[in-house]
């Protein structure tokens, strides 16, 4: 019973040292969820006098494992040429990708950049790549003048 005593009976030290325990825990596990899957910047460039525009596409992720990623290109208006490459690479937190497209056009188009994570082999070493649960499309759309 005495022992009983003791337990109940708590310094207002180790209420404080719970409490601290506690919110850092609370913390650690929020900032596991706040990384990003993936991460796309477009870049579209017009170049001077000319029908001909350089599209950009850098992507990356902050997860620890690799992916399998496909990159590719949508328009609302058909675009012969490169534009319509695929490229398939293996995305690591480590090694941000970036994608290059050539395209002409002579009026304003909206292009959406694309990036699906697929499941295929021989692409990441070692065949250790992860899909995830919730999404595996990801997409960005820009506007050409």
């Amino acid at each position: 019973m005495y022992s009983l005593h003791l337990l109940l009976r708590a310094s207002p030290a180790a209420l404080l040292l719970i409490l601290c325990l506690q919110l850092g825990t609370t913390k650690a596990q929020e900032d596991t969820t706040r990384q990003q899957l993936i991460t796309m910047d477009l870049q579209m460039l017009q170049i001077d006098g000319s029908e001909e525009a350089n599209v950009v596409l850098q992507v990356s992720t902050d997860l620890r494992e690799c992916m399998v990623i496909k990159c590719y290109l949508l328009s609302n208006i058909p675009i012969e040429g490169n534009f319509n490459y695929k490229f398939t690479s293996c995305l690591c937190n480590d090694s941000p990708k970036r994608f290059f497209w050539d395209l002409q056009t002579n009026s304003t188009v909206r292009v959406t950049a694309v990036v699906d994570v697929t499941r295929e082999l021989n692409i990441c070493p070692d065949d250790w790549a992860v899909i995830p649960i919730t999404a595996n499309r990801f997409y960005l759309t820009k506007s050409l003048p």
